[in-house]
């Protein structure tokens, strides 16, 4: 597998998830950093948005959700903010379709496939540069 060596933030509130998606990354060389809110994410991303290559964001956490999170970062003059990956079990057309309209990378259906979820993240990885 190819080794990126990149940094991820990993925004989930079930630690059980962040801990499969973590170990589904790391052997692809990401560093992944974790956040259990939205408002947790938000706070990491602003302080070390410089250093991340992908935000992998759960669409449903406490304190705000990954769409908020992501287009808080997007309306932020002048930041670059790398590609974000959304997902939820309980995503309806109407929320995946405002999150790819948005500028979302991808918006992914929980329970997440293993395989389907590397090919994004690889895929938003090498799209990103």
């Amino acid at each position: 597998m190819m080794q990126l060596n990149r940094r991820v933030l990993l925004a989930d509130d079930d630690i059980e998830v962040r801990a499969g998606v973590e170990d589904l990354l790391s052997p692809l060389g990401l560093e992944v950093l974790h956040a259990e809110t939205g408002t947790q994410a938000l706070a990491i991303a602003r302080e070390r948005l410089d250093q991340l290559h992908l935000l992998v964001l759960d669409f449903h956490m406490p304190g705000c959700n990954g769409l908020d999170v992501f287009t808080s970062l997007r309306s932020t003059p002048g930041l670059r903010v790398p590609p974000c990956i959304l997902y939820s079990g309980e995503a309806t057309e109407l929320v995946r379709s405002k999150a790819l309209d948005l500028g979302a990378w991808a918006f992914l259906r929980k329970p997440v496939q293993p395989a389907e979820l590397r090919s994004e993240v690889m895929r938003a990885l090498r799209n990103a540069g």
